[in-house]
C-alpha cells in the first residue's frame, strides 16, 4: 500500500528546490537586458557605462581636443585680422604723410615762385622810375657844368643843387650806383663805345670821356656808359 502523505511530502521539497534553482540563475527580458525582483527591466547606471565605456571616454577626449582646436583657431583668427587692421592703418598713415609733404612742398614752391614773381614787378616797377629820373639828373649835371664858383653862391642855384643833391641820395638808398668809367678800361658789359680816339698819353682801351653816366641798380645794368675810348 502506497504512503500518500509521504509521496506529497516528496512532490512539495522537489518544488521548493526547483524554485530556489530558478532564482538563483539570471533574470533577463527578451532585450537581453537584467530583470528585478518584480520582473521589471533593470535600468543601466549611466555614469558606469560612461566609466565602463572606452569608447564614450575616447569620444569625450576627442570634444575637448577639438574645442582647444577651434579656440586656437579663433585666436590666431583675432590676432590676424588685428594685424591685418594694423597694417591697414599703417599704409593709411602713410599714404596721408605723402600727400601731406607733397602738398606742403607744392605750397612752397609756390610762394617761392610768388615772392619771386612779385620781386621781379617791383624791381621791374623800381628799374622803370629810375630810368625815368637818370635823365632829370643828367640836366642837372649839365646845368652844374657852365657855372662858376660864384654862380654855384647864387642861392636859387644853392636851392636846385639841394634838389639834386636829394635826388642823388633817394637812388642810392634804392640800390642805384654809378658806374665808374673814366680812367677805367673799356668793359663792354658795363661801357657803350661811342667814339675812340688815337692818343698816345692814354693807355690801350682806356676811357678817355664820359658823355653819358651810366647806372647799376642791384648789380643790373640799368643804363650803360657812353663813353669815348683810346685805341
Amino acid at each position: 500500500m502506497i504512503d500518500v502523505e509521504s509521496a506529497d511530502k516528496n512532490i512539495r521539497e522537489e518544488e521548493t528546490e526547483n524554485s530556489q534553482d530558478i532564482s538563483s540563475e539570471a533574470q533577463f527580458d527578451p532585450k537581453g537586458k537584467p530583470l528585478d525582483g518584480d520582473g521589471e527591466a533593470k535600468e543601466a547606471d549611466p555614469g558606469k557605462e560612461q566609466a565602463d565605456d572606452p569608447e564614450a571616454d575616447s569620444g569625450s577626449a576627442d570634444a575637448g581636443d577639438d574645442a582647444k582646436v577651434k579656440k586656437h583657431g579663433d585666436k590666431r583668427a583675432a590676432h590676424k585680422s588685428e594685424k591685418d587692421a594694423a597694417e591697414e592703418l599703417k599704409k593709411l598713415i602713410a599714404e596721408k604723410t605723402e600727400r601731406l609733404q607733397r602738398t606742403m612742398a607744392e605750397f612752397d614752391n609756390f610762394r617761392k615762385r610768388t615772392e619771386k614773381e612779385k620781386d621781379a614787378r617791383f624791381g621791374m616797377g623800381e628799374r622803370n622810375v629810375i630810368e625815368k629820373i637818370l635823365p632829370v639828373i643828367d640836366n642837372f649835371e649839365r646845368g652844374f657844368a657852365g657855372l662858376d664858383d660864384a654862380s654855384m653862391e647864387d642861392p636859387f642855384v644853392k636851392g636846385m643843387d639841394q634838389v639834386y643833391k636829394q635826388l642823388k641820395g633817394i637812388l642810392e638808398d634804392m640800390g642805384v650806383k654809378e658806374i665808374p668809367a673814366k680812367g677805367e678800361k673799356f668793359n663792354p658789359d658795363l661801357h657803350n663805345a661811342v667814339m675812340h680816339v688815337e692818343d698816345e698819353n692814354f693807355g690801350e682801351n682806356e676811357v678817355v670821356e664820359v658823355f653819358s653816366k651810366g647806372y647799376l641798380y642791384k648789380g643790373t645794368v640799368v643804363r650803360f656808359s657812353m663813353v669815348k675810348v683810346a685805341n
